[in-house]
């Protein structure tokens, strides 16, 4: 999902962190409550490294799973939980640093090779990998797995990029046409073979294949559908006890047809994970703190709450890291519900960035985003600001708001609604602030939180909600599907990317000239080039007034000191969930 470069500040050694940080609304001293730091011990490196078994590592959510599904997840941190019961065709190495965002084989015995026009990858698979019940793991598994992703009614949540990508000739699914031979995008020469058909040249598919879990392999007659998520047939060191329980959680136990010496990126150290969901965001950080709760599985940091009560206990402290959490948490605006450019300008200059920044923690939660890609993708260039600027103490500017309020027909303002996700918090305080912001201008923002695992597949991720509704903005967040470009700005800025349910591009940009873009940038060879293009798309959505740029992430986290062989992971914005274990 994501970049290079960035960490290495932060991995230098510890960072400067305040305690005084207003939640929400502008004004106070970065500097209150006085300096403190944080270890970062697990930036960069392992920390705490062990090979003990045994023990309950316990996980928890303030929301849900988005689903249990591997091939109907889009989270980070799903992705991330994931690969504990799941192996994929590609994953990313279980190492800190840069290395852990380069592609290596999983259920592959190495990447996928291509033809000359890279219309054409080709996966050999290892041979003797196991299922829960001691079945083998076949090519056409993996076959299946992809072609039941092209049915967007089943499975609503995961992306979107091998419909739009493979030679399918209008394939739906195995849901509606059972006999697997009709799904020719994908095809097995023999069990341990599986060649990819494109509809057109893709230099990037090793790394479209190493970010989700979209090829862990399904055999079709284990398959139920919608509920195929509340028991995935396991792949890897752990497998379901039983049924997941929606908005309840789960537990996993140990795979004994998993093999380690297979397996470099997993370990099998717990004798069971219990997942926890919809617990309360601050009780969560309490129980967190306290020892009770192992992980945060959002990997997005503590609350304000929580923030306070680490940053002034020196024992905490020495137990957290404050990383880049390759996020960028922005805000973007329905250019259908929002359809007058003007209008939405008006919004932008309106926008107190000061106040949203304080929101996410200031310094500790962030810094002030320019482009919509961040600093962490692959030729990624800082940007103009367009009506904003990034910096500290701007409040906005009520005058060309106005002036583009009068441009758009509605000189005395006029009324929308905003979402945000209801068990965050921190988006709670971004809405209330872009609330307080607008009405200066005389532009009405009637909130309506939902919960983050119906978020954006239900709500702000179904265009059909947003239309009904009329939402015309909210606060979202992306981590890249991967380091480029492509990666991170596709699925959110291109025509093709528009789904009827769990849609990124909330937007709903339609501009032909991007979407030209994005149709020629795949046949470039040239990484250069297609930095440049990615680019000007950034510039053109922002020009657009599409999106605000928000804060690209910091993410304050928080480790018991019994957790053992933790490590901030590059490929996932957080700590990394396949190795974890427990001391005692």
């Amino acid at each position: 999902m994501k970049r290079p470069k960035v960490l290495t500040a932060a991995a230098a050694g510890a960072v400067v962190l305040s305690l005084g940080l207003s939640a929400c609304g502008g004004g106070g001293d970065d500097k209150q409550g006085g300096g403190t730091s944080v270890s970062n011990a697990a930036i960069g490196k392992v920390h705490n490294p062990s090979d003990k078994k045994g023990g309950t590592l316990k996980m928890a959510t303030s929301s849900d799973i988005d689903s249990t599904d591997p091939g109907n997840m889009y989270y980070a941190w799903a992705n991330n939980f994931t690969r504990l019961y799941s192996r994929m065709l590609l994953t990313y190495p279980a190492k800190p640093g840069p290395d852990g965002f380069k592609p290596v084989p999983d259920i592959a015995e190495g990447l996928g090779t291509s033809n000359a026009d890279k219309t054409e990858w080709t996966y050999k698979l290892k041979r003797g990998l196991k299922y829960e019940d001691g079945s083998e793991i076949r090519a056409e598994d993996i076959k299946y797995a992809v072609a039941r992703t092209f049915d967007r009614g089943v499975l609503r949540n995961g992306p979107s990029y091998f419909s739009n990508l493979l030679d399918a000739k209008g394939y739906k699914g195995p849901f509606k046409d059972k006999n697997l031979d009709n799904f020719k995008g994908v095809t097995t020469p023999d069990d341990h073979t599986v060649v990819f058909h494109l509809n057109a040249p893709f230099a990037e598919f090793n790394e479209l294949v190493t970010f989700s879990g979209q090829t862990t392999p399904v055999p079709q007659d284990k398959d139920k559908g919608e509920r195929y998520g509340l028991h995935p047939f396991s792949s890897g060191p752990y497998k379901w006890e039983a049924d997941y329980q929606p908005n309840k959680g789960g537990a996993l136990v140990r795979n004994a047809n998993w093999d380690q010496a297979t397996d470099p990126n997993r370990k099998q150290l717990p004798d069971r994970i219990e997942l926890l969901a919809g617990m309360n965001a601050d009780e969560l950080d309490n129980q967190l703190l306290s020892g009770q709760i192992h992980v945060a599985l959002e990997g997005t940091g503590v609350q304000d709450n929580g923030r306070k009560t680490l940053l002034s206990s020196a024992d905490h402290r020495k137990n957290a890291d404050n990383p880049p959490g390759g996020f960028h948490w922005y805000m973007p605006i329905n250019t259908k519900v929002i359809d007058n450019v003007e209008c939405r300008k008006a919004i932008v200059y309106a926008t107190n960035r000061d106040s949203l920044w304080r929101a996410y923690g200031g310094d500790v939660g962030g810094e002030l985003a320019t482009s919509i890609m961040p600093p962490n993708i692959e030729g990624r260039e800082k940007g103009t600001d367009y009506y904003t600027k990034a910096e500290k103490g701007y409040t906005g500017d009520t005058a060309k708001a106005k002036e583009s309020l009068t441009a758009c027909g509605k000189p005395n303002g006029f009324e929308t609604k905003m979402t945000y996700r209801s068990d965050r918090p921190k988006e709670k305080a971004v809405a209330e602030a872009m609330q307080a912001a607008l009405q200066r201008v005389g532009i009405k923002l009637t909130l309506q939180g939902y919960p983050a695992n119906t978020y954006t597949n239900d709500q702000f991720g179904s265009p059909s909600f947003i239309k009904k509704e009329g939402i015309g903005l909210g606060t979202y967040g992306w981590h890249a599907d991967w380091p480029t470009g492509y990666g991170y700005l596709q699925a959110l800025t291109d025509k093709d990317a528009i789904v009827p349910s769990g849609n990124a591009a909330v937007s709903e940009l339609d501009d032909p000239a991007i979407n030209k873009m994005w149709d020629d940038v795949v046949k470039i060879e040239d990484p250069a080039q297609r930095n440049k293009i990615y680019n000007q798309i950034d510039d053109s959505i922002r020009k657009q007034a599409a999106f605000i740029p928000n804060v690209y992430a910091k993410s304050l986290l928080y480790r018991p000191a019994n957790l053992t062989n933790v490590f901030f992971h590059d490929g996932y914005g957080m700590y990394n969930y396949s190795t974890l274990g427990l001391s005692g």
